[in-house]
């Protein structure tokens, strides 16, 4: 998915900076980056910051290869903005300049899928071909094929993709995600009981399960962990959630297509890669669900949807709570 465009609130260099992406898309990237300083340091003059200008020019250069002049952004991105909508610490640590954190900042995931929500579906389904809460229905389907559940519990609903496959089998249907304009956009399917901004991987109990309503027995999370590299918090949030014997299904990446070897000759559990989306090992997902009181009742290897012209690998899990 291309990233949108945010308004320097400038006539004159949003004009610029237009002609720079556009520049940048037919390949001419170092021309690109000129350009777009040239935008930048015009705002400067009118004692003006862009952050989003800084970033898109971070991303000319690294694709210009120049990315000593990327790094150089990224840090400068980080102090005009300590909350990371851009993603910069994932960059520095995707270079290896930087720690991996546990996850994506909430604000990188609020700004990009705030900015996504309007052409999320058109440009994630009809191009990319995305396919997760599908094969996670006939997962589900699969091993309970005359079973309803009472709640379901969809972490990350997004616009309700996943919603729309299992709502014609479920009482009461909860929704939640860190975007508030894909909230907008799955209250407008009309298929959810309740919908809750909240974020999946810092939140807790409470903030998910109203307590006047019955405990969910199913938990669904459909391409939500890419966004989290260390699952253990979001793992014991599902348990804790989940009433026993209720089912948790969700999606992620991989990176195993033959067990990834660390340095050490061990399984790397989880990778940052250059979409700035982690990937997970299986063996980490089957270890990780058997600590967290799951019972694995089986798992799929998939094509989860296009990205740059390929097929990412990815599994879909079902489990059942112990």
């Amino acid at each position: 998915m291309a990233r949108a465009f945010f308004s320097s609130g400038d006539l004159i260099a949003d004009r610029r900076a237009h002609y720079a992406v556009m520049m940048s898309e037919a390949g001419d990237h170092s021309a690109a980056a000129d350009l777009m300083r040239q935008s930048l340091d015009y705002l400067t003059s009118q004692f003006r910051q862009w952050p989003a200008g800084l970033f898109m020019l971070s991303e000319m250069h690294e694709n210009a290869g120049e990315t000593d002049e990327a790094v150089a952004l990224w840090r400068q991105l980080l102090k005009l903005d300590p909350e990371d909508r851009f993603g910069a610490a994932l960059k520095l640590a995707q270079c290896g300049l930087g720690e991996t954190p546990d996850a994506a900042p909430p604000a990188y995931i609020e700004a990009l899928f705030d900015a996504y929500a309007p052409d999320f579906e058109e440009s994630l389904v009809d191009k990319l071909q995305y396919c997760g809460p599908q094969k996670m229905a006939e997962l589900i389907t699969r091993h309970f094929p005359e079973r309803s559940y009472q709640h379901v519990l969809d972490l990350g609903c997004g616009t309700g993709l996943m919603g729309e496959e299992i709502h014609q089998r479920s009482g009461l249907l909860s929704g939640a995600d860190l975007s508030e304009a894909m909230l907008k956009k799955a209250d407008e399917k009309q298929i959810y009981t309740r919908l809750i901004k909240a974020d999946v991987n810092q939140c807790r109990k409470t903030d998910l399960v109203d307590e006047a309503l019955p405990q969910p027995d199913m938990i669904l999370a459909a391409d939500v962990f890419i966004y989290i590299g260390q699952l253990e918090r979001a793992f014991a949030l599902a348990a804790e959630c989940l009433r026993r014997g209720g089912v948790f299904a969700f999606s992620v990446e991989t990176h195993d297509r033959s067990e990834a070897q660390s340095s050490d000759g061990s399984c790397d559990n989880m990778i940052l890669q250059p979409s700035l989306r982690f990937t997970h090992s299986a063996r980490y997902i089957e270890n990780l669900l058997q600590v967290s009181r799951f019972e694995l009742l089986d798992y799929q290897r998939i094509a989860l949807r296009l990205d740059r012209g390929e097929y990412l690998d990815g599994y879909v899990f079902l489990a059942q709570k112990c």
